[in-house]
């Protein structure tokens, strides 16, 4: 099955690069006609989906509701390893094949979840932040501290999930003299040299930096919540770049408030953009960036490119990354 005369949206152009930014010219030559949004409200939908055969999205939902009301759809390409957004069953129902982009940002968030880390321990802002202000030129002495920090060499560092990004991130760690922990489904002979499978409530207790690099599914949603944060020491500090609801934030803050842990970085929030009243955003010592692990220029470069590979391959009848391959047969792809 080759697709006639390509037609493609894109929902949320914005989150990638720019709808004017030339990049996107390495899918716009693919297809026959191409619109791009800069961001799509929910109201607007179908509207911007409307009479396209094709559609690409990070972050905008496609509902089974949504669905039935785009009856030219055949494919929709996801923006992110993530695909929760689509109803995969109503997708698949209507005969859409639903593709997504794997390992694309593993060096970008790793980066970035070792930089919460030394955020956190080193206090580089802090510092910037005081000599600006003059605090250094009013000083006496050759050099003033905020608080005591640590050495991360010979520190335990634990690792939830063993794929792609938590691979990347405990070689950093290792790197900086860290010993790692890892809990993982893999067998400890998969493991590289030196890294110690362990139970989940060990590494929390055992820790002094958890990173958590977990999907969110049902087992892992609230994973880390006021018993395991309770396992943790008070000077262990929590990562979190992989799912805001993997943690309770209420949770969380309660412990950060109470001291019970030291710090926590996070990226990732059960909501975003976070609601006001999110606990989180009030707690101590709880440094949080806006989901951004992901979105080094390289990475999104590297997005891009494959989601052009998926589209061509969609369009060539050869499908990639599909991520509902039941839908395959019935569509005539084989």
């Amino acid at each position: 099955m080759i697709i006639e005369e390509p037609d493609l949206s894109v929902l949320d152009a914005a989150t990638v690069f720019d709808i004017d930014d030339p990049r996107w010219a390495k899918i716009g030559k693919l297809v026959d006609c191409i619109s791009c949004y800069t961001e799509t409200p929910a109201r607007k939908i179908v509207d911007h989906a409307l009479a396209h055969n094709m559609v690409l999205t990070n972050k905008v939902p496609l509902t089974a509701k949504h669905i039935a009301a785009l009856p030219d759809l055949k494919y929709i390409g996801v923006l992110a390893t993530g695909y929760n957004i689509i109803d995969l069953a109503a997708a698949t129902e209507a005969g859409i094949v639903v593709t997504n982009i794997p390992a694309y940002s593993t060096a970008s968030v790793a980066q970035h979840a070792i930089s919460l880390l030394l955020a956190i321990t080193n206090r580089v802002e802090s510092y910037s932040t005081e000599v600006h202000g003059g605090r250094w030129t009013a000083s006496s002495a050759f050099t003033f501290l905020i608080e005591d920090w640590h050495e991360l060499d010979g520190k335990t560092f634990g690792v939830v999930g063993f794929g792609n990004t938590g691979r990347a991130t405990a070689a950093i760690a290792k790197a900086l003299g860290m010993k790692i922990a890892v809990y993982t489904s893999k067998s400890q002979q998969e493991l590289p040299e030196g890294y110690v499978k362990v139970g989940l409530d060990e590494l929390f207790a055992n820790s002094d930096v958890v990173s958590l690099h977990c999907p969110l599914a049902p087992d892992t949603q609230g994973l880390v919540n006021s018993r395991r944060l309770r396992l943790m020491k008070r000077s262990a500090i929590l990562i979190n770049t992989s799912r805001g609801p993997v943690v309770n934030a209420t949770d969380l803050a309660k412990a950060l408030v109470e001291g019970r842990i030291y710090a926590a970085g996070i990226d990732v929030l059960d909501n975003e953009p976070p609601r006001p009243g999110n606990p989180l955003l009030a707690a101590p010592r709880c440094y949080i960036t806006p989901h951004i692990a992901w979105e080094s220029v390289e990475a999104r470069e590297r997005l891009l490119d494959i989601a052009a590979e998926n589209v061509k391959a969609f369009i060539d009848g050869n499908p990639i990354n599909v991520v509902n391959k039941e839908v395959l047969g019935h569509i005539g792809f084989e």
